[in-house]
């Protein structure tokens, strides 16, 4: 079972962390697109594309209340020391689909074996290294939580420092990023439009173990 967050590390949320460039709309719209900085325009473009997000288990709450669930959130320390609460996700690898990408990455980053029940959207953004422009996209799905136990230490890039079961209650604030809280709230839109989609969540939880969050 993974291991409580640092207590000194449990308050940090949103306002100590730096948001990721873009800030876009849970969907790719060229529209949207805007010509690059004459600064950045000579650096050669990258596109990369991710895949990942919620893996939802039963925190044996009401059938009908999209509160009886909870997602597994890693915690990652940035450059400047202080700790990030995300959604686990990676680049696709090979020919893989994001669908196949999301469920490997989220079992390698959490444990977590997953099946996917619905596509909650993409984020797309830009942001500029030392030599490049990167054009990144990342597919984001609900997935029922199908068996596993959480931990980071099977993580092949070893980025996360533990990871933790959040209360789909808690997840927006929780999260540190703006683009991943308001990921947060269309999964609990759905959860709360969708019987036929609580049934399915709850169907798969038998051989999780006990919950145990934050």
């Amino acid at each position: 079972m993974s291991t409580p967050a640092p207590a000194g590390d449990r308050h940090i949320g949103r306002p100590d962390v730096p948001t990721p460039p873009g800030g876009a709309p849970l969907r790719v719209d060229p529209s949207r697109v805007v010509a690059m900085p004459a600064a950045t325009a000579h650096l050669p473009v990258v596109d990369e594309t991710s895949a990942g997000g919620l893996v939802l288990r039963s925190n044996h709450g009401r059938a009908s209340d999209p509160d009886g669930f909870d997602a597994a959130v890693l915690l990652r320390r940035n450059r400047s020391g202080r700790i990030e609460w995300c959604l686990p996700k990676g680049h696709l690898e090979g020919e893989e689909t994001p669908e196949e990408a999301a469920i490997r990455e989220i079992r390698e980053e959490t444990g977590i074996s997953g099946s996917i029940q619905v596509d909650l959207g993409v984020i797309d953004y830009w942001f500029t290294g030392e030599d490049r422009r990167v054009h990144k996209v990342v597919h984001h799905f609900l997935l029922r939580a199908d068996g596993g136990a959480l931990t980071v230490e099977n993580d092949p890039d070893g980025e996360a420092e533990d990871a933790v079961w959040v209360g789909m209650r808690d997840l927006p604030d929780k999260l540190s990023y703006p683009n991943e809280q308001r990921l947060a709230a269309v999964a609990a839109e759905r959860l709360g439009s969708s019987p036929e989609l609580l049934a399915a969540l709850r169907s798969g939880m038998s051989h999780l173990e006990t919950p145990d969050h934050p």
